[in-house]
């Protein structure tokens, strides 16, 4: 599938997308402590996002009509994800899921400005988090920064899954595989596909021009997933924790420009 390449001025209305969706994250850091429900994040997220002019873009998406011999799904009903502990994506905010001291929570929140996408995920720890704990996150945030320094034109998506890999997986952690990033602008989900494992010198090359989100989602334990009866929630396989880390980035001529970051 051919990928749509932004110009300058199309980058520009994608970093604004990107800085409120950094501002999102600003204002609920504060929030992320014991005895907050997720619910109440999502609540907060979604009044500032609207007012500064802007709506979530996760609200509302994805609904899938059920069919023969396959249930359907409904749109996901709410402004970010929220993935707690052993989740590792598109966790739904709840008003029973209430943060505990020891737990991490995976917070991945959309919007739409002036008609382009922003779009970004950090795993915070909520209060005081084991060693073992605070060791996955620093490694998921630390693979997702590799995989930005390969971002650059001449080079492949292969560079970038294969940086982020041969981190993870020497730090005795293991790569999602199902879940990728993707190409953003005018939608949310746009080409390409960007997977977080793979082989040096393979897969697309980059051009610049090129947005995507990259966002490895990195276990503690085994890299299998399983998905709730909600037709959302992806959980670890065998229950061991799940961090995950994402930046939109434009290919440019001087490197990678990440979109997602506060000014």
């Amino acid at each position: 599938m051919p990928v749509t390449l932004k110009s300058r001025q199309q980058l520009e209305r994608l970093r604004d997308a990107g800085r409120l969706v950094a501002q999102t994250f600003a204002m609920l850091r504060k929030h992320i402590r014991p005895g907050i429900t997720t619910a109440e994040l999502d609540v907060l997220a979604e009044d500032f996002i609207r007012s500064h002019g802007a709506e979530p873009v996760y609200k509302g998406y994805g609904g899938v009509p059920a069919r023969r011999n396959r249930p359907g799904r409904q749109p996901f009903p709410a402004t970010i994800c929220a993935s707690v502990n052993d989740v590792i994506c598109h966790g739904i905010p709840s008003r029973r899921q209430r943060l505990r001291e020891g737990d991490i929570i995976g917070i991945d929140i959309g919007v739409r400005y002036k008609g382009w996408v922003g779009d970004s995920c950090v795993t915070f720890p909520v209060g005081n988090v084991v060693a073992t704990t605070q060791r996955l996150l620093e490694t998921t945030e630390r693979c997702l920064l590799l995989g930005i320094e390969q971002a650059r034109s001449g080079n492949t998506l292969g560079d970038i899954g294969a940086a982020i890999q041969r981190y993870a997986e020497a730090q005795g952690f293991s790569v999602v595989r199902e879940y990728t990033g993707h190409g953003v602008g005018r939608h949310l989900h746009e080409e390409p596909t960007v997977l977080h494992y793979g082989e040096p010198h393979t897969g697309r090359r980059l051009m610049s021009g090129m947005v995507f989100t990259i966002e490895p989602m990195v276990n503690a334990g085994g890299s299998g997933t399983r998905l709730d009866p909600d037709g959302w929630t992806v959980r670890t396989a065998d229950g061991s924790l799940s961090a995950q880390f994402e930046h939109a980035i434009a290919i440019t001529d001087n490197g990678p420009l990440v979109l997602t970051l506060p000014d």
